[in-house]
């Protein structure tokens, strides 16, 4: 049965009979009865699902397509004894509960690390968020000339109706400072032009900062800010596991286990088969393709949306497959470069303003936690690339990628390619769902057949195509789960930004729509 038999049926109340066939032949069938919730997806919110049910003496089983990993874009992987994560992940939550249970995990396996992230442009580091003083120094007279009276003008005549992405950034801090600072960093993550972003977008997304804000900020810090107010793009600090973010991920699946649930890998999800009202069970294959066919009375899904409606059998009417095709996302991929060098650079990560080069952001693990990279006397470095699955980034090769990354992190002056001695990729599908013009109604139309399905529940960022933080796609999970409890009718739909819970939504439905954070939109024809 794979790395992991289901548990002993015991007295515990809601268990499932415990039954299962055993199969040794490649193109046979498993049948797998022992549970009474099966998830699907071993991330942040996959495992938290499992954590809550299993708390409560509940059987449930994990399904993880990783053969090695748990944690999704959350796992920490390794090479070579180099700890590194899939972008970086930092552990703060406005949602006390969050807090309290990522401690309940992990214990004292915390780092407490000070915030430092800048920007790297004309091989110079900027403040992140951006001190103008500083900023204005290191750019030069004749520049910082050029940012103020660009400010100035547009804080006299600003732009008309405000449209876009770019609209809005230059009407707060001027044309210069946005073609400087915003226009080419976000390009590279969205694969997108500022001007045809939607101004929403940047109205959420850089909510709370403007040139004068940033200017009293670089000027007194904190001084004066409103009583309880955490912007959390300016926290100063942050909790870290020792490990990385998979150090997390790997307890609460140890965790699970030893309240009894299971949590297995190398099975992919290929297959839900329903009724019409209710999922009758979930089937997975191996790398081998061995297929094992697992029923059960609950299930919760963390599957991307379009992966989620591709499974089902019988398939799912016509228009919510196309609504399902439909749902975007972008693409991800790190290059490891492992440096001969104790030191780098002092940041956590570092944005890359070089219009020059490929790479967004560049993670310096060693200084999230010294732990991850065994040997002292070198540094690891991880080279974040945002692309679309398929383009010409994503097909290249790992040896091609790394050279790349050399090339790359020697133009911009940051390390000589000469220091690095060794390096390995990693590619994350569906980083990002993407808010395209008209991914509300797609969603709507996929949640409304879906919502016949009572025995079915959704959480986490892809499993609700929400662009989420880890705390929002945990406090999803764990409703979902008290909702199988009988512990509450939760929405999950009504999580937001702060991984709170809002009993009321908008009339409209525009606040069920939008609580994850805020990903650019394409403007609308006009």
């Amino acid at each position: 049965m794979g790395k992991e038999s289901p548990h002993s049926p015991t007295s515990r109340a809601g268990v499932v009979p415990h039954r299962w066939t055993r199969v040794e032949q490649p193109d046979a069938e498993a049948v797998v009865a022992a549970y009474e919730t099966v998830i699907a997806g071993g991330g942040p919110a996959g495992l938290t699902g499992a954590y809550e049910l299993a708390k409560h003496g509940r059987s449930c089983v994990v399904l993880e397509a990783d053969s090695r990993l748990v944690g999704g874009i959350s796992r920490t992987d390794e090479y070579k004894g180099f700890r590194f994560d899939i972008g970086g992940h930092r552990f703060f939550s406005k949602s006390q509960e969050i807090n309290d249970l990522w401690r309940e995990i992990l214990g004292d396996q915390f780092v407490t690390r000070s915030r430092l992230s800048r920007i790297y442009y004309d091989r110079k580091f900027f403040h992140y968020p951006l001190k103008p003083v500083d900023a204005l120094r290191k750019l030069g007279p004749w520049r910082a000339a050029r940012i103020l009276l660009s400010y100035m003008r547009a804080r006299i005549k600003p732009i008309q109706p405000e449209k876009s992405f770019e609209d809005w950034v230059v009407n707060r801090f001027g044309r210069t400072l946005f073609e400087t600072f915003f226009k080419c960093y976000t390009e590279k993550v969205w694969g997108m032009s500022t001007s045809s972003i939607s101004a929403d977008w940047a109205a959420q997304r850089i909510k709370g900062l403007s040139l004068t804000k940033a200017v009293w900020s670089g000027l007194f810090g904190n001084a004066g800010k409103r009583r309880g107010e955490v912007i959390k793009t300016l926290i100063d600090e942050f909790q870290y596991p020792r490990l990385g973010p998979g150090q997390m991920w790997e307890a609460a699946r140890d965790r699970i286990r030893e309240f009894g649930g299971a949590v297995q890998l190398d099975r992919r999800v290929v297959k839900i088969e329903h009724d019409g009202s209710s999922v009758t069970a979930v089937v997975s294959r191996d790398q081998a393709g061995r297929t094992y066919r697992y029923t059960g009375k609950q299930f919760l899904s963390t599957l991307p949306v379009r992966d989620l409606i591709r499974s089902m059998d019988p398939p799912a009417p016509a228009e919510v497959i196309e609504a399902a095709e439909s749902l975007k996302y972008r693409d991800f991929l790190s290059v490891v470069l492992i440096v001969d060098r104790p030191e780098t650079f002092p940041d956590t990560w570092i944005y890359i303003h070089e219009p020059d080069v490929r790479v967004g952001r560049i993670q310096n693990f060693k200084n999230w936690s010294p732990d991850l990279v065994p040997d002292q006397s070198k540094t690891s470095l991880g080279l974040e690339y945002f692309c679309f699955e398929g383009d010409d980034l994503w097909t290249m090769s790992d040896a091609d990628l790394i050279a790349l990354g050399r090339r790359e992190i020697d133009a911009i002056g940051l390390v000589s390619a000469a220091d690095v001695v060794d390096g390995c990729v990693v590619r994350m599908p569906k980083a990002y769902p993407v808010y395209d013009d008209e991914y509300r109604q797609h969603l709507d139309v996929i949640r409304g057949w879906l919502s016949r399905l009572d025995n079915l529940e959704l959480a986490g960022r892809n499993g609700m195509h929400k662009y989420n933080n880890q705390d929002h796609s945990m406090m999803t999970a764990l409703l979902a789960a008290r909702n199988i409890l009988g512990l509450g009718q939760y929405d999950t739909w009504k999580v937001n930004t702060d991984a709170e819970y809002h009993e009321e939504a908008a009339a409209d439905g525009a606040q069920a729509a939008n609580v994850g954070r805020a990903v650019p939109q394409r403007l609308k024809s006009a």
